[in-house]
């Protein structure tokens, strides 16, 4: 460099400090410097990378928790809404049930992710997924039942069901809508499909709330690398 013009006919190496520039702000950095994941950082900006991140806390957790629940029951609502407005069970929107819950969790956190975040998206989302099979069977369920009444009409044999504990009822819609997944490998073709997609859809929830990773390491008291080229 002479007076601030390149000189393109002077070879630069690696160990000249002058010719290395932080990759955050650009400025030549001379003396001990920083990496962020491998880039060359001065010790001004690896500072406040370090001041910006933010740690992970159980009220992040929660807040992220809570607006996984939300997403999680918006995404119900949408799975039973479709189903019953097509007459067709879309496994498809898993796929959006698992890209809803695993947004919502990132903005609950602040940006935060993490192994904690991601186990909680992917319970959250089969659990949206899976428990929609219990208002679809309901709804089901209640149009037979409407259709065997008009039939049986006058027909004063006809036996009372069996009734069920409020809590029995609700522990066996539960179990049934938690399983429905693998209880549709009845129909063999139908059921691999459905838990093909139902696992994209999970992984999908699971790769949003992974985290970004930053790493600083320094102050590094070596040569810093020139750029390449």
């Amino acid at each position: 460099m002479s007076d601030g013009v390149p000189q393109f006919t002077t070879a630069e190496y690696p160990g000249n400090t002058a010719s290395t520039a932080c990759k955050s702000c650009g400025q030549p950095i001379s003396g001990a410097y920083y990496q962020v994941n491998g880039a060359v950082t001065c010790s001004r900006c690896a500072q406040q990378i370090k001041d910006q991140l933010r740690k992970d806390s159980h009220g992040a957790f929660v807040r992220g928790v809570l607006f996984g629940i939300g997403a999680a029951i918006f995404g119900l609502v949408l799975y039973v809404t479709v189903a019953l407005a097509t007459g067709l069970i879309i496994g498809f929107v898993s796929l959006a049930v698992g890209y809803m819950v695993g947004k919502a969790i990132v903005l609950g956190s602040g940006g935060l992710g993490g192994r904690r975040y991601q186990i909680a998206a992917v319970l959250l989302t089969y659990m949206a997924v899976s428990l929609s099979a219990v208002p679809i069977a309901i709804s089901q369920h209640m149009k037979q039942r409407s259709a065997q009444q008009h039939a049986q009409a006058g027909d004063s044999a006809t036996i009372a069901p069996k009734k069920m504990s409020s809590a029995g009822a609700l522990a066996t819609l539960a179990f049934i809508g938690l399983a429905s997944p693998f209880l549709d490998l009845a129909n063999p073709t139908h059921g691999i499909i459905g838990l093909i997609i139902l696992f994209v859809g999970l992984r999908i929830a699971w790769r949003l709330t992974a985290g970004r990773s930053v790493n600083v390491s320094g102050p590094i008291s070596e040569p810093a690398p020139a750029a390449p080229g």
